[in-house]
């Protein structure tokens, strides 16, 4: 396909929440949620462990962060990454396009033949090293949908 441009469709808004989305009336629970809420329950580790996660991430491109009432997601064109805080630790989860294993991961789930959810757990910004940037740069390519390799519409005029 020498020549073509990858064609995405454009972002779908909820009309009540407000959130984009790569499908359109994609489910969803609408609510506007805060960050610091989240994490009014977690010791102060858990907010700087989750910090130096999106410091990483953002190290691959824009990025939105979207709180939750339990969880705060990372998106792109679609969720790739979400953390649930607890009270020493973080719980979170990438969204990747092939099974990886790894020892840290604590569970992978498969969700389609291209999107496989790999858990893991945090406990200190330290945590987030070269293998959790690692992921979290693959996944921010599947939450761009470059995995997806699409290709560019036909002109119709």
């Amino acid at each position: 396909m020498t020549g073509q441009t990858a064609w995405i469709p454009p972002m779908w808004q909820c009309g009540q929440c407000g959130r984009l989305f790569a499908n359109r009336h994609q489910s969803h629970a609408c609510g506007r949620h805060e960050l610091d809420p989240l994490f009014a329950r977690s010791e102060p580790v858990v907010r700087r462990t989750f910090d130096a996660v999106v410091h990483a991430a953002e190290g691959r491109g824009p990025l939105t962060v979207l709180p939750e009432k339990t969880r705060v997601a990372l998106q792109v064109r679609m969720s790739f990454a979400a953390f649930t805080p607890r009270r020493r630790w973080l719980d979170g989860h990438v969204v990747l396009a092939r099974v990886l294993p790894h020892p840290r991961f604590r569970t992978i789930q498969t969700i389609s033949p291209r999107n496989h959810v790999h858990v893991f757990r945090l406990e200190a910004p330290a945590d987030v090293d070269s293998d959790v940037e690692a992921w979290l740069a693959e996944a921010y390519d599947v939450g761009a949908q470059r995995h997806l390799g699409r290709t560019r519409a036909p002109d119709t005029g």
